[in-house]
């Protein structure tokens, strides 16, 4: 008779092993009927993907940084070039000045 309540324990705890797996198998099941829906839905949204996101985010960064230097490279040459042109004034207004005084 000792086996008796051993026995019963042993197939108790084996009946509660067996659910629990059970129970992970119905889990895993659920979570890729969930994950597969999931896609679906976001497919049928033309929702983008994280890694088609971060490598536009990476080339729009590289965009912008090159954008902001050839806004700084125009203004310096705009700058060169509105200086040069001052020189170029001041050049023709002294001989213009030159050729009224020699008059």
């Amino acid at each position: 008779m000792s086996n008796g309540p051993n026995r019963i324990l042993d197939e108790f705890a084996k009946l509660v092993t067996d659910a629990a797996g059970a129970a992970q198998g119905v889990r895993r099941e659920v979570e890729t009927a969930f994950k597969g829906q999931a896609e679906r839905i976001l497919n049928s949204m033309d929702v983008v993907q994280r890694e088609e996101f971060e490598a536009l985010r990476e080339m729009t960064l590289k965009v912008r940084a090159e954008n902001e230097r050839l806004v700084a490279r125009v203004a310096e040459l705009e700058a060169k070039l509105a200086n040069s042109s001052d020189e170029v004034s001041e050049t023709g207004a002294k001989r213009a000045a030159k050729s009224s005084s020699k008059k």
